[in-house]
């Protein structure tokens, strides 16, 4: 039973339903009458009152396998990450603030109307009423169902909660209590597996950062499994070979001038020095733009057959998550029902944290997992700060910037990467810098590069960001490559650093370059992937990052609009000091408008006399 007392606005702490019954009776008491009145209302739709049942648990379960056994109930696991989640300890991973299920609507009783409407809580506590919806009544069901789809929303933890809402993380101290991913424990043994449905892989690699996201190590397992299972199978036994679909994304960062074909051909050699032998498909995608997942989504759909499994994998930040919303939202269109896409997406390292079974995104029984990215140590934003990542982080078309150097010439990218010409058999080359616009360059002699370091990293160059971060960062190293060139029209190699950008360098002949950058961050050596350069050669010195150029426009718009106003007020006294002279007299109205009028008129008159005597 449900009453409501003489108070409207405590409506909410005294409603109760019970879910046995389908009969609920209201008894209600108006505060300006002392009559009462009872209503029923039959078959009253309970999605109004909740949104989908959440089980919590007690205890936080530190595991990564998420909701992979069909077994494990799909509220049992946060749908943003995969965690478990709980509601017992703030202070352990997984923890989530139980919902209240009144809110955002609240019922809505009325004497003199039939209809059931949403409504807010202020119209409640204004003493609105609603009574006996009306079955049958197209707009009335529309309404219902409009409700019901507003309050079934996904039940999220905490740290999901402050990702999609803030892009940050709210505890970074639980982010210790996780314990490490294991592929090879989680998925390798699945895909292992000889007796398991049929395996697909999605192997999701950055465009901008393609050597520092090229999972290798799970790249070898996977290969490694391909060939024992391949062999089984050839010998006549069960064998699952699981097939590869190499999925470059963010390809809206690269310029447009690239030609697809020249772009697969590359990520197909690089893949191979990775360690991806078998690759059965190379799909270019952006999740942002909608390129290329119709395609990507059918051939997943044949591969994996009616009831296989696909299974996501890739390093931190490569964009897994933000590309199966995007295939999610995508299969939604073409088929009936809705497909579950409902992963956090945000640019922070480690945003998945167990395996995460999406429905409906894939024809029959086949299902599509997500998995937590692959901790990549030798990328460089690993460890850099959020502020710092948000500099260093491409996120629109890459642009180059081309210097023309000679030898015992140096040029910095922030505080991050220095290269240095040692030797060349040529009087200059052509280095252009690929990286985000936000990080300032710096070109300059070899032999000033140490006064460099502890005069402007940090400060000038930054990232990173303030002088005591140098050293937090760790040990200033130095690589040695000797590097061939046969043009001078096109870059011939690059030399890139995992998780910040690359050197193009263009000769013809040979050079020997140093190559500084913090201990343990990987720089590899590569033909070229874009082999443009800029028709505007940068200059000798500090360039402006973007970021330091837009706040510089900004002060200069400021600057240039105070000017404007001084110079117009200065115009406009000399305009009425060089207007002829009027005689006011104050009469009848003495306002204080008209008393300043007069004396500024009587003021004008004594100067001019005073100037012409």
């Amino acid at each position: 039973m449900l009453t409501i007392g003489r108070n409207i606005s405590k409506l909410k702490p005294l409603i109760s339903l019970s879910s046995s019954s389908s009969l609920l009776l209201l008894k209600t008491q108006s505060s300006n009458s002392q009559s009462s009145f009872t209503t029923t209302i039959k078959q009253f739709p309970q999605q109004l009152f909740f949104s989908t049942t959440t089980t919590t648990t007690t205890e936080a379960s530190l595991n990564r396998d998420g909701n992979f056994n069909e077994s494990t109930p799909n509220n049992s696991i946060c749908p943003g990450c995969g965690i478990h989640i709980q509601n017992t300890n703030p202070q352990q991973p997984g923890y989530f603030t139980k919902p209240i299920h009144t809110s955002p609507y609240q019922l809505n009783f009325k004497k003199d109307r039939h209809l059931l409407v949403p409504v807010s809580t202020h119209t409640i506590k204004n003493g609105s009423f609603l009574l006996n919806p009306v079955v049958g009544d197209n707009d009335n069901d529309d309404v219902v169902a409009q409700v019901g789809n507003v309050l079934e929303r996904p039940v999220v933890c905490s740290r999901c909660h402050s990702l999609r809402n803030y892009g940050k993380v709210k505890d970074l101290n639980l982010e210790n209590l996780m314990p490490d991913f294991d592929f090879e424990y989680t998925v390798g043994k699945k895909l292992a597996s000889v007796s398991r449905t049929r395996s697909v892989v999605l192997m999701v690699v950055d465009a901008v950062d393609f050597d520092g996201s090229f999972p290798v190590k799970a790249a070898k397992i996977i290969s490694d499994t391909i060939e024992d299972n391949e062999d089984a199978w050839k010998k006549g036994k069960s064998g699952n070979v699981p097939r590869v679909v190499l999925v470059v994304t963010k390809i809206d960062l690269l310029p447009v001038s690239l030609s697809p074909t020249t772009l697969e051909h590359w990520v197909r050699q690089r893949a191979r020095e990775g360690g991806a032998n078998k690759i059965t498909k190379v799909h270019m995608v952006s999740a942002v733009r909608d390129w290329g997942l119709k395609n990507l989504l059918d051939d997943v759909a044949d591969l994996a057959g009616p009831r296989g499994h696909v299974w996501a994998i890739g390093a931190q930040n490569a964009g897994k998550s933000t590309l199966l919303n995007a295939l999610g939202k995508h299969a939604s269109k073409g088929r009936s029902g809705k497909a579950v896409s409902c992963l956090t997406e945000a640019p922070v390292p480690g945003t998945t944290l167990g395996i995460v079974r999406l429905e409906k995104v894939l024809p029959g029984q086949a299902k599509l997992f997500d998995t937590p990215g692959l901790l990549h140590p030798h990328q460089i934003t690993t460890r850099l700060t959020m502020e710092e990542q948000k500099l260093v982080r491409i996120s629109k078309e890459v642009k180059p910037r081309t210097y023309r150097i000679e030898v015992g010439h140096t040029i910095h990218i922030a505080g991050l990467m220095r290269l240095d010409v040692e030797k060349s058999s040529v009087n200059s080359m052509y280095i252009t810098v690929w990286a985000s616009p936000f990080l300032p360059l710096h070109m300059g002699k070899t032999e000033k590069a140490t006064r460099m370091l502890e005069d402007h990293f940090g400060r000038q160059l930054q990232p990173p960001i303030g002088s005591k971060r140098v050293k937090e960062l760790g040990k200033w190293v130095r690589q040695e490559f000797r590097i061939t060139g046969n043009s001078w029209d096109s870059s011939s190699v690059d030399i890139a650093a995992s998780g910040l950008g690359w050197f193009s360098i263009g000769l013809k002949g040979e050079a020997v370059v140093g190559v500084w950058t913090y201990e343990g961050v990987d720089v590899i050596l590569r033909n070229a992937l874009l082999p443009i350069r800029s028709k505007i050669f940068e200059e000798t010195g500090f360039t402006i990052s973007e970021i330091v150029s837009k706040a510089d426009q900004a002060l200069n718009k400021l600057r240039r609009h105070s000017e404007k106003k001084k110079k117009n007020a200065k115009e406009t006294v000399q305009r009425e000091l060089s207007s002829p002279a009027v005689d006011v007299s104050i009469t009848g109205n003495d306002t204080p408008g008209n008393g300043f009028a007069a004396g500024w008129g009587t003021l004008t008159e004594l100067g001019r006399a005073e100037h012409e005597r």
